[in-house]
């Protein structure tokens, strides 16, 4: 459940932090005051979007924080443990907003995309708004719904996989049986191109072989010339080369190190590069005397360079790649020439898939018109409650195996009698706006008694009622209180009378600026905030016992 909320610099709100508890809590005050932020900063920090206009004017960015306790909530913890972001048996968010509209989302204290933030804030917090009445008269939302209170999610996963898996062979056949019809000429196309390529045979390495090969042989008059002089200056100049220049050295300095012994360590490292100009000499010579200087050679390397690049121009490619394209083309003409065996298998899978598809669709419609009936007898009770005593509503079924969708073949309506004896009509063709808010609060009530969910907020559903009725919505939230936490933002003392916990909403005004703050009502402060709402701007004594009896009444 929520156990702390953090909101700083939020819409009209600087800084408010709340502690929560089990049980049923409201949120009440003066129109205007700002009730419904607390909820709109819940929403942002459960994955809702936001822009910078909701950022509190002067300041840089928002930030919201919300801590839940987890101990009860295994869906949460298997999640968080999934992405490995669990931490005991708490769980932090944190959203922050930013002046340039840009947003960060955090799970205890790692960083994570908005979508994460909406995945897990749907297990944790269940948000009924004021009008969401008005989306119950949208299909899409009236079957979100059904499902919703059927919890069956598996067989909506199951059978969303099937026809994902359908709709994606279908493309595939669609693509072969397209393909077919230029299946011949594409065929010599493809043969065409794999026998160029193969009489190319193009090997590993030889691109870089042949450019070495023809570096070399395109230069190799300045190759054999160079090589020949520097042969000649280190061994076979007759008149003076380093070998002569060297063995004179070595002579010289043999006789003097009989004068002075020093002079032999010089002597012996000269000797150690007689050997190797020896060495070298002779690797030049044999360079010199095979040096390839074969014009025909040359001519051949050019010619395979030219066509290896030629082709490798047709075919839009890297020279390197044409061993690649050669596989790839091979796979493609044996994917062509065997294409009526695919087709037949394709088609074979598309068969199976169809019917797999349909046995799943059909025990979701089943299990969907079961649902239906169960939960348009509740919702009618609830409706008798909220002084609709003749209502009566119902959902109305149509599957057609030819519909075929990812949410099966089902259509829904929302149908509804708002008086004894009237036939059953469509939701948004016969309830006007009064009845549509007491019969979506009364969906509302049934649907949310069947969530997993442990935190419910109640966003002034309760809009439009008053009376006796108003003091039957409030015992059926404080109902779900004594099960979960529930949280109420109300304008009527006959629901704020019966919560466990009760919350004011303050706005004032300070140098010139306006914001909002919540104050925990004890029992006395409380009286005065329902003798308000009872009585307006003057409050009396009578109010005050009235709201007294309220609060002791709920008690009971």
């Amino acid at each position: 459940m929520l156990t702390h909320i953090a909101i700083r610099d939020f819409a009209i709100i600087d800084s408010l932090e709340l502690d929560l508890a089990r049980g049923m809590s409201v949120l009440t005050g003066e129109t205007g005051a700002g009730k419904s932020i607390l909820v709109d900063a819940l929403g942002m920090i459960l994955g809702d979007r936001a822009d910078a206009e909701v950022i509190r004017h002067g300041a840089e960015r928002s930030e919201i924080t919300a801590e839940f306790d987890l101990q009860d909530l295994q869906p949460a913890k298997a999640w968080l443990a999934q992405q490995e972001l669990a931490s005991g048996g708490e769980c932090i968010l944190r959203r922050i907003i930013g002046r340039d509209g840009r947003s960060r989302g955090q799970v205890n204290g790692r960083s994570v995309p908005l979508q994460m933030l909406k995945e897990l804030g749907e297990q944790l917090v269940d948000i009924h708004g004021q009008h969401e009445h008005q989306s119950l008269l949208r299909p899409a939302a009236q079957m979100s719904l059904l499902d919703g209170y059927a919890n069956h999610g598996a067989l909506l996963s199951r059978t969303a996989k099937f026809y994902a898996d359908w709709k994606t062979a279908h493309e595939r056949l669609t693509a072969l049986r397209t393909a077919a019809t230029d299946r011949d000429a594409r065929m010599e196309f493809l043969r065409h191109q794999i026998s160029e390529l193969e009489a190319l045979a193009l090997q590993p390495d030889e691109i870089t072989q042949l450019d070495e090969e023809h570096r070399r042989l395109a230069h190799g008059s300045k190759l054999l010339a160079g090589t020949q002089a520097a042969l000649d200056g280190l061994y076979e100049n007759e008149e003076a080369c380093a070998y002569q220049i060297l063995h004179q050295a070595l002579d010289t300095l043999g006789a003097l190190s009989e004068l002075d012994p020093r002079l032999k360590e010089v002597r012996d490292a000269l000797a150690g590069a007689d050997a190797q100009l020896a060495d070298a000499s002779e690797l030049l010579r044999h360079y010199v005397n095979h040096a390839d200087m074969d014009p025909q050679r040359l001519e051949w390397v050019e010619t395979r360079l030219g066509g290896i690049h030629d082709l490798a121009r047709k075919h839009h490619a890297e020279p390197g790649a044409l061993p690649e394209l050669l596989d790839k083309l091979r796979t493609e003409l044996h994917a062509v020439e065997t294409a009526e065996v695919t087709l037949q298998e394709l088609e074979q899978e598309l068969l199976r898939l169809r019917e797999s598809y349909s046995s799943a669709a059909a025990q979701l419609s089943r299990q969907r018109t079961r649902v239906a009936v169960e939960l348009g007898s509740k919702v009618s009770e609830v409706m008798h409650e909220l002084g609709m005593p003749g209502g009566h509503f119902a959902i109305y079924m149509n599957s057609d195996p030819q519909r075929f969708t990812a949410r099966g073949t089902d259509e829904v309506e929302f149908q509804v009698s708002a008086s004894k004896g009237l036939p059953l009509k469509p939701l948004a063709k016969v309830a006007s706006g009064g009845e549509l808010s007491r019969i979506a609060l009364a969906i509302q009530v049934i649907a949310a008694q069947a969530s997993a969910i442990p935190s419910l907020i109640f966003d002034e559903v309760d809009a439009g009622i008053g009376g006796g009725v108003a003091e039957i919505v409030g015992r059926r939230l404080r109902a779900l209180g004594e099960e979960r936490q529930v949280l109420c933002v109300t304008h009527l003392p006959q629901v704020a009378s019966q919560a466990h916990h009760h919350f004011r909403v303050v706005k004032e005004t300070r140098a010139s600026v306006t914001l909002t703050h919540i104050e925990t009502l004890d029992r006395g402060t409380r009286i005065e905030e329902l003798a308000r709402m009872l009585g307006g701007v003057e409050i009396t004594e009578t109010t005050r016992k009235h709201a007294r009896e309220m609060i002791t009444h709920a008690g009971q």
